[in-house]
C-alpha cells in the first residue's frame, strides 16, 4: 500500500488531482511541490474544488494555493482530470525548503 507522500509524490509527476479531506474539508487540488519544510514532510496545492476554512473556492484566484503537511491529509486518493494552477505559480513558494519533485509545467 502507498503511503499518502507516494500518492501526492505520483500526482505530481503524472500531472493528476488529488482529492482529500485536510481539517475536516473534503479538498479537490493539484499539487505542484512536494518535499520538507524544517523536516517536516510537506506539498504546495493548488485548490480548485471542494470545500476549505478559508471560504468559498473561487475559480483561478491567486488564493487558492495551500501549504498542507502530508501527515494533516485523510483520505488521500489521485485521478486523472484537468490540471489546475494559479496565475501567480512563478512567483517564489516558500512552503518547501528541500524540494524533492515539482511540476513540470512545460
Amino acid at each position: 500500500m502507498r503511503t499518502v507522500y507516494e500518492i501526492v509524490r505520483n500526482a505530481i509527476a503524472n500531472k493528476e488531482i488529488i482529492i482529500a479531506t485536510y481539517q475536516n474539508h473534503v479538498r479537490e487540488m493539484c499539487p505542484h511541490v512536494i518535499g520538507r519544510k524544517n523536516g517536516r514532510e510537506q506539498a504546495l496545492f493548488y485548490q480548485f474544488g471542494g470545500t476549505s476554512s478559508s471560504g468559498p473556492i473561487v475559480p483561478d484566484s491567486p488564493g487558492n494555493w495551500r501549504c498542507i503537511p502530508i501527515q494533516g491529509l485523510s483520505d488521500v486518493s489521485s485521478r486523472a482530470g484537468t490540471w489546475h494552477t494559479g496565475t501567480n505559480h512563478s512567483r517564489p513558494q516558500t512552503c518547501v525548503d528541500e524540494i524533492d519533485l515539482e511540476v513540470d509545467l512545460a
